[in-house]
This record gives structure tokens, C-alpha cells and sequence, in this order.
């Protein structure tokens, strides 16, 4: 027994079976929309017709598949009708992970480009997107619990390692690395414990406790250096003045205030940006032209900070997994 999925054809002229233990799901589709979409598909679909071996249903040759059938569904729809990639709650992000998944596993190669590049929109490769997602994630409002981004970055994480997507692992790292680790391995955070046939696994694997602690120790570090080397002690951007203001004095004043609310979660890409606003502030004691050069320098170290994240876990640039990931061969 089976029942008819969507989509079904009246006049498609094979059926594809799908699922044991959660029912047998057929869809009825036109083989030559799938094959040229798909090289995996058109091999799998050239069946010796003559042969009396081959299973037929409803005058239609059978091809039994091993996928889950809400994922498939959601293929087949993206393949005939184009796929629609949103944000606006863990449901569009587990839509997106069944997309990803099979287009990887049937090597269509538009269907896994698209939702790749839906992902980098939330877990960038640059830093302005990651500070465009931050500054959402931050004034996000919802009537329920479930804070931007919608999904727990172990999930990304695990969807990317199954797919084999390098460019949004740094990212998603040094967001995930903001989690105490125990909380991580218990595993009961309730992101985590959304039900859903597309959910990746909510295990932190073995080899990625290795990842997590290297960003998190890198977090923690320029963290720190930032405060002792950025604020506390920098140089008077006015030292041959007569009678400067006293900077260096003030600037110590402002990492005291960066020390009170550092926690261990603390990101320090944002908390550069809260520092430079406290500099700037009106009624700040830093002369001009030392706020001005902190604001400069800051700048600068953010950057150098975010092209350097892929590097902390032993991947290569973001421009090489940049052209590995998003640009079509």
C-alpha cells in the first residue's frame, strides 16, 4: 500500500516510492524534468523497458528511492516550481536544510547553490553581513521564545558538515563558541529539541569539540587583548602637545568599563563596536583626534580579526571557500 504524494502527475510516466517506516510515499513525476535536472536521476531512470523484472505501477515503471519522503516532496516541488528560501522561523531553516541535503546527494547543482547562498545570508563569510545578523539578531521582537536566528548554530553546523559546505563554518563557529560547552553536550536547549524530518543531528561530534574550543579560546583572547593593548594601554595620539588631555588616562577608564560588562559569552567583533561608542560618546573625556584614531584602529583589528577566523579552525581563506562554495564551475 501507498498514498499519493505531492506532487502527483496524471501524466507522468514514472513513479518514484519513497519511506519504509513512516509509509510508503509515490509521487508520480515526468522522468525527463527530473533527468535534466540531474545526472544521478537520469542514470537511475534508464530502465530496460522490455524487462519483465522491472516493477510497474498504474502502467508506470517504479524506481524506489531511500529518502525521506518530506524532503523529497520538497525537491520535487523546487525542481518543477523553484525553490523559496526564507527566514522567518526554524521551519524556513529545516526547509532549507531537506533542499540541501538531496540536491548534494543528486548533484543539482542550481537547487544546492541557491540554498547555500540563503544560508551565507544569515552565517556570512563577511564581516558586515555578520554584523547586519548580529544587529537583527539584537533587535529581534517575537511574541514567543524563539530569538533570531530562528535555529541553534549546532544544527547549521551539523547540516554543513553532512553537506560538505565549508564557507559559513567559521561563522558558525564563532557564534556557537558563545554557548558554554556544557550546555552544548547536554544537548536540552529547546532550538535543539525542535521536532522536524529535516532536523540535523543536535550532537556536537567529536571532532568539531576540537573547532569549538579552538574559537572559543580565540574568542576569549583578542577579547582580552583588545581591552589590555586597544584601551589600557595605547599610546596619546597627541604626545607632542604642550598640555594634552589626558588620554591614556581616560582610555584606562574605558576598559574598566569594558571589563564590568564582559561576560564569557561576550563577542568581541560587537563588543569592539560597543567600545567605540563609548569613545565617541558626547560626554566622553577623549580628545578628538584620539577618539578618532581608536575609532580608525578598530576598524582595522575588526577586519583583520574576521579575515583570520577561517585560519583559527584550519580552513583556508574566505576568498577560497568563497569560490568553492557560492561561485558556479
Amino acid at each position: 500500500m501507498y498514498e499519493r504524494g505531492e506532487p502527483w502527475f496524471d501524466d507522468g510516466n514514472i513513479i518514484l516510492l519513497t519511506g519504509q517506516e513512516e509509509g510508503t510515499v509515490a509521487f508520480k513525476v515526468h522522468r525527463g524534468v527530473l533527468a535534466r535536472h540531474s545526472e544521478v536521476f537520469q542514470s537511475m531512470f534508464e530502465i530496460p523497458q522490455s524487462q519483465a523484472c522491472v516493477e510497474m505501477l498504474e502502467n508506470c515503471p517504479v524506481v524506489r528511492m531511500h529518502d525521506r519522503p518530506t524532503e523529497f516532496s520538497t525537491l520535487i516541488r523546487a525542481l518543477y516550481d523553484g525553490a523559496r528560501f526564507q527566514d522567518r522561523d526554524a521551519a524556513d531553516f529545516f526547509y532549507t536544510a531537506g533542499i540541501l541535503r538531496l540536491a548534494t546527494k543528486y548533484f543539482i547543482n542550481h537547487l544546492r547553490m541557491q540554498a547555500i547562498r540563503h544560508l551565507a545570508q544569515t552565517w556570512s563569510h563577511s564581516l558586515r553581513g555578520h554584523d547586519e545578523m548580529l544587529e537583527r539578531a539584537l533587535n529581534h521582537s517575537s511574541a514567543s521564545k524563539n530569538t533570531y536566528p530562528h535555529v541553534h548554530p549546532l544544527h547549521v553546523l551539523n547540516l554543513a558538515r553532512e553537506t560538505n559546505v565549508r564557507v559559513i563554518v567559521p561563522s558558525v563557529l564563532y557564534f556557537l563558541s558563545g554557548y558554554p560547552l556544557a550546555d552544548i553536550l547536554r544537548g536540552d536547549h529547546q532550538k535543539l529539541r525542535i521536532k522536524h524530518p529535516s532536523r540535523p543531528s543536535s550532537q556536537l561530534a567529536p571532532e568539531d569539540i576540537q573547532d569549538y574550543t579552538l574559537m572559543y579560546q580565540h574568542r576569549l583572547q583578542i577579547t582580552l587583548d583588545f581591552i589590555r593593548d586597544q584601551c589600557r594601554g595605547r599610546e596619546q595620539a597627541h604626545a607632542e602637545e604642550v598640555a594634552p588631555p589626558n588620554c591614556q588616562k581616560e582610555f584606562a577608564r574605558l576598559s574598566n568599563q569594558l571589563y564590568q560588562f564582559w561576560t564569557l559569552r561576550t563577542g568581541p567583533l560587537h563588543y569592539m563596536v560597543q567600545a567605540v561608542e563609548l569613545a565617541m560618546a558626547e560626554d566622553s573625556r577623549i580628545c578628538t583626534r584620539c577618539r578618532r584614531a581608536f575609532r580608525d584602529e578598530v576598524i582595522a583589528l575588526r577586519e583583520k580579526i574576521w579575515q583570520e577566523l577561517p585560519q583559527i579552525v584550519g580552513l583556508p581563506s574566505w576568498e577560497t571557500l568563497v569560490k568553492s562554495d557560492l561561485e558556479s564551475t
